[in-house]
């Protein structure tokens, strides 16, 4: 009886505990909603304190500043042809290294690992001389394709771990029954690669989504724009338009958010899936 008492006091201590800390990782984006609504003098006077008016016109005002729709169109087009080309190439890369066991495939495998820990920065200026010279700069596609440059080693290393645990034995049945290499690929081992599959995409989302560094390097027209490159037009060197860029931001992280929540759930599945080795 003692033990059942203690085990649920502990339960409910742990229970508050997460639910503070819940509340506190909310406390910056009460900051972000509450101050997107109010005017640029309250802002500034008191950033804690909740709003006596809502301004939402400040959303409408930063949808025409930093012309939402094609920002959002870029985004997606970018975050969307990314992650399609990332999670074939590199599943289909990941799974002929391990079933092909061979000395080149081994090295070409740790050449993928080598370079996940490259700092960018590191490699700024090469980028931006080769892209220029391939002709890649200011252009989605460039972007894109850089995306697919570095994003491919995490992405390979994932997949890579999680074909280890799917059983060889489908497969030899599989070829048994005629299936040629592309056929147990595409119909066997890429529908069991689902849980991976989702856990890269979301990883790659939450980055090429974020991400100001690079697209700020490969895009220079206006209209090209992602998300972050057009909220950061709202900072200026002498003026700061926080009534309008608390608005954009909140506008920005939205629809990640939403994805995020949605997909959540396949995270820990496939990373837990993609730790298993053969």
């Amino acid at each position: 009886m003692e033990t059942t008492k203690n085990y649920r006091f502990s339960t409910i201590v742990t229970e508050i505990v997460m639910v503070l800390l819940g509340l506190l990782f909310l406390v910056p984006f009460y900051f972000l909603f509450v101050n997107s609504v109010k005017t640029f003098g309250d802002l500034l006077t008191n950033s804690a304190a909740w709003p006596e008016v809502f301004q939402w016109g400040n959303y409408a005002n930063a949808w025409e500043k930093i012309n939402f729709p094609s920002a959002l169109m870029n985004s997606l087009i970018v975050t969307v042809v990314s992650n399609l080309l990332l999670v074939l190439i590199s599943s289909m890369a990941a799974y002929r290294m391990v079933r092909s066991d061979t000395r080149f495939n081994r090295i070409l495998f740790g050449m993928f690992i080598a370079a996940m820990v490259i700092p960018f920065q590191s490699i700024m200026i090469p980028l931006v001389t080769v892209t220029s010279n391939l002709g890649l700069i200011d252009s989605l596609g460039g972007l894109i394709i850089c995306y697919l440059g570095f994003g491919a080693p995490m992405s390979v290393f994932l997949f890579h771990g999680f074909v280890k645990s799917v059983p060889l034995e489908i497969e030899e049945a599989a070829r048994v029954d005629g299936s040629s290499v592309y056929g147990v690929f595409f119909r066997i081992v890429f529908p069991l690669m689902k849980p991976m599959y989702v856990t890269v995409i979301i990883l790659n989302t939450l980055w090429i989504w974020n991400d100001y560094l690079l697209p700020s390097l490969i895009l220079q027209s206006s209209n090209l724009r992602t998300i972050p490159i057009a909220t950061f037009a709202l900072f200026g060197q002498y003026t700061k338009q926080w009534d309008l860029a608390l608005p954009a931001l909140v506008l920005g992280i939205m629809p990640i958010i939403i994805f995020f929540l949605l997909m959540q759930k396949y995270i820990i599945q496939g990373i837990t899936a993609g730790s298993v080795k053969g």
